[in-house]
């Protein structure tokens, strides 16, 4: 027997029995939803292989469901749309939104198999699927947030994204992309001094993103000054971000005045996780399905005394921190539950190593030292939690592997290069 499984969606109950009874047949598995909101709550749960989707239901039509699971991230499976009164424009839609194919009721025996399997070969294997804006919540303060970043949009200048370390920079730089337009992402900062030119000639009329812009050394920070200029000319827009204090850094000289006074312009404030906590029990619940989805974990669920404790948790490290304890929650958990239990030993351990290493740090120092004493402490840290793994601990410290290796030479922490 075949191991995909289809979830069918259709009000009508002899349509749904019909597609349920000829694909068991060929070997499917089959999963039937008489509504949108049946569909919905499935989808959270896990991934199907591949979703039959009607087009006319009576309390969401297939295409509004469609825009849903694409805005949130969740449309990671193959969707054929379905229609008795299907028209070309409506297939063109679906097909814009993210369906890979459209069948037209009566459905013929032969059309339904060869769609059904043209579309599981075409399917990509599951991979970790990104996080949206709007996945990160519904609070107050993530819908101000997205009426800033909304309003941001229409505006021209640079915008400078910040936050508390392990913050949504990237999701939230994300909501400035255009599909028609180019965006790149500056890597390797060296690049500002070394490859302006090509900088420029890639990003022209398109965006040029830098992650963190408190990284740049000196040199680096004077390429930058010197080329937003050129990117004004060629209608380049600057999305850059930063979870380090560089007001301080300017203070102490090490940080150009003048490239900050011109990237602070247009600042976000990207909100801390434990401010909006009524989002974290469904973001809890999304990121743990994305993870069981991609198959880096087994099926797990959260029950809701686990949820709430993750909701209390004050996530010093933000988003960073709270998709790696997911993770981590989902792979130490040994039954499908992740209980309270659970939760708790993997928070305390969070907690003592903060506390720990908070109450190791000298504090009659200047800030550069301190700064410095704490961050070889950090990563030393992140070191040996991942047995030296640097792919695992740039991943989880949010950092491009390049920038890391660098930090950990510049405080003289010893590592093993992969």
């Amino acid at each position: 027997m075949s191991s995909n499984q289809i979830l069918v969606v259709d009000d009508e109950i002899g349509i749904r029995d019909l597609l349920s009874e000829i694909l068991w047949d060929e070997g499917y598995r089959v999963i039937l939803a008489e509504n949108a909101e049946e569909a919905r709550q499935f989808r959270k749960k896990t991934r199907p292989d591949l979703v039959l989707l009607d087009i006319w239901m009576p309390d969401t039509d297939g295409i509004t469901l469609l825009k849903e699971w694409a805005s949130s991230g969740l449309l990671t499976m193959p969707v054929v749309m379905m229609s008795g009164h299907g028209t070309i424009d409506t297939a063109v839609e679906a097909t814009k939104i993210g369906a890979c194919d459209f069948l037209e009721k009566p459905i013929a025996l032969q059309k339904l198999l060869s769609t059904v399997e043209k579309a599981l070969q075409r399917a990509e294997p599951a991979a970790f699927a990104p996080l949206s804006l709007s996945a990160l919540g519904k609070s107050g303060i993530m819908i101000e947030l997205t009426k800033t970043l909304d309003h941001a949009k229409k505006l021209r200048d640079p915008v400078f994204l910040t936050g508390e370390p392990g913050c949504e920079i990237e999701i939230c730089a994300d909501f400035f992309r255009n599909p028609n337009f180019p965006w790149i992402e500056l890597k390797d900062p060296s690049e500002l001094s070394s490859s302006s030119s090509d900088l420029l000639n890639k990003a022209k009329e398109g965006f040029l993103f830098i992650k963190e812009i408190g990284e740049l050394k000196k040199g680096e920070q004077k390429a930058l000054l010197l080329l937003l200029d050129k990117l004004d000319h060629q209608d380049t827009r600057l999305i850059c971000g930063s979870t380090q204090p560089i007001a301080n850094h300017v203070a102490l000289g090490e940080y150009d005045a003048s490239l900050f006074q011109k990237l602070i312009g247009l600042t976000i404030v990207i909100p801390p996780l434990r401010s909006r906590a009524e989002d974290i029990p469904n973001l809890a619940t999304l990121i743990l399905s994305r993870y069981i989805e991609a198959k880096e974990t087994p099926v797990r669920r959260f029950n809701t005394a686990s949820l709430n404790a993750l909701r209390i948790y004050p996530w010093p490290g933000n988003l960073a921190q709270f998709m790696a304890t997911i993770k981590s929650l989902a792979l130490t958990s040994l039954g499908e539950e992740i209980t309270l239990s659970n939760t708790n030993q993997i928070l305390l351990k969070q907690k003592s190593a903060a506390e720990s290493n908070h109450l190791s740090l000298p504090l009659d120092m200047p800030l550069r030292e301190a700064r410095d004493i704490f961050e070889k402490i950090y990563f030393e840290y992140h070191i040996s939690k991942e047995n030296g793994g640097m792919s695992k601990i740039a991943e989880n410290v949010g950092l491009e592997r390049t920038h890391l290796y660098r930090k950990l030479k510049q405080l003289g922490i010893k590592f093993r290069k992969e």
